[in-house]
């Protein structure tokens, strides 16, 4: 069983753990710190509830009228177990009040599952960042969900064809 909860500076270890474990170029301490101490962002963990173990979190910062989604990390022992939905779920459950304009991340163009991840919990491609990461200067994806939208959407499903 997992639960998800806000993150503590006591976490830091493991989320250090994690990033290193899953990205070729990982954020410092100080920047995981930096985002904690900001009042703009949202920091999410999801524990294991028997080991009280941190298998993933996510860190999104709201700008202006869009949360934008700046980490987001599974232990790569624990993927394909849905913990980065059930992050993603969380957040939107959180900030359904507080979204107006959406949410918006940047992915590697060469990282297929995480894009489905994505479009699958309703963000689109709307661009591309050229040489975006700097490891290898791959290009980003843009996506964008909008809530606004996804209303109007389900408002359409409901009414039929």
């Amino acid at each position: 069983m997992v639960e998800i909860r806000g993150l503590r500076l006591r976490d830091l270890g493991a989320i250090e753990r994690i990033e290193r474990r899953s990205y070729p170029t990982p954020w410092s301490r100080s920047m995981f710190a930096g985002e904690f101490t900001k009042p703009s962002s949202l920091c999410l963990g999801a524990f294991e509830d028997e080991r009280n173990a941190l298998v993933g979190f996510l860190i999104i910062s709201r700008y202006v009228d869009a949360w934008h989604v700046m980490n987001i990390a599974v232990d790569p022992d624990q993927r394909r177990r849905g913990i980065a939905t059930m992050l993603l779920e969380r957040l939107f459950q959180l900030t359904a009040g507080n979204s107006q304009r959406g949410y918006t991340l940047e992915v590697r163009v060469s990282n297929a599952d995480a894009i489905r991840l994505y479009e699958r919990l309703g963000f689109k491609a709307k661009g591309v960042r050229r040489g975006y990461y700097t490891d290898n200067r791959e290009d980003a994806v843009i996506m964008w969900k909008d809530p606004i939208l996804d209303l109007l959407a389900r408002g359409q499903e409901a009414l039929g064809p």
